[in-house]
């Protein structure tokens, strides 16, 4: 897959870890815990936009840093067992948490998003302190009601700040699921994941070939969401 941030001649994700001059998922993101807290980014995007493949990616690389990723359990496709039993490292708190060889520790959500980020409050005072978490968003959800999570909930208030919101794009499909009729008072969850977006990585761009066509798709997004880099 074909990764690029919606800018010119600059990569977010490298192969080692993280880069990018980014206030939300750059330097002062991943890489730093300002004020003492752990930086918590919400990973969103469409069926198919290629969320899993970067938190393979994340879990797997080494990056150098301790990233925990909670994993929404009702999501579409969810993070390969296979990759996780090959490089899982210890399993924590029954099946919940999973720590994987590079540090990194993998989660997954069942019922309340706030239940696994007290866990993870926990073992990151026990001693094993986290970098920066991740939270993936089902496809089809909207990412408001996670971001609220930080906000409603002093413990965690305390522990987490919100860095940002990240939005994977499928170059290919995205025109088509912006252009989805939904029945009355229903909102366009692509819609909404554009338009909360604090970073736009658009994916499968060498699917576009027709470099028009790409801009075109980025005109869109940029309609939508002028703000995000």
């Amino acid at each position: 897959l074909e990764f690029k941030a919606l800018w010119r001649g600059r990569a977010l994700f490298t192969a080692t870890g993280f880069s990018g001059e980014s206030r939300h998922v750059g330097e002062r993101g991943f890489c730093n815990m300002a004020e003492g807290k752990v930086p918590v980014t919400i990973l969103t995007g469409f069926l198919g936009s290629g969320k899993t493949t970067l938190l393979n990616h994340i879990l797997t690389a080494e990056h150098g840093k301790r990233i925990a990723v909670i994993e929404n359990e009702f999501g579409e496709v969810g993070i390969d067992d296979a990759l996780l039993m090959k490089n899982m490292k210890d399993r924590m708190e029954g099946e919940e948490l999973i720590e994987m060889m590079n540090g990194c520790i993998c989660c997954t959500v069942r019922a309340d998003l706030a239940v696994v980020l007290k866990k993870l409050k926990a073992k990151h005072e026990s001693g094993a302190p986290l970098d920066a978490i991740i939270i993936e968003t089902t496809g089809m959800a909207d990412p408001a009601p996670v971001a609220q999570t930080f906000f409603v909930d002093e413990e965690i208030s305390c522990f987490a700040d919100l860095d940002g919101i990240v939005t994977v794009v499928d170059a290919k499909h995205i025109e088509q699921h912006l252009d989805e009729e939904k029945p009355e008072g229903a909102e366009n969850e692509s819609v909404e994941q554009v338009a909360f977006a604090d970073r736009l990585l658009l994916n499968k761009v060498d699917l576009v070939p027709d470099e028009s066509e790409l801009k075109a798709v980025e005109l869109r997004l940029r309609s939508i969401n002028k703000f995000a880099p």
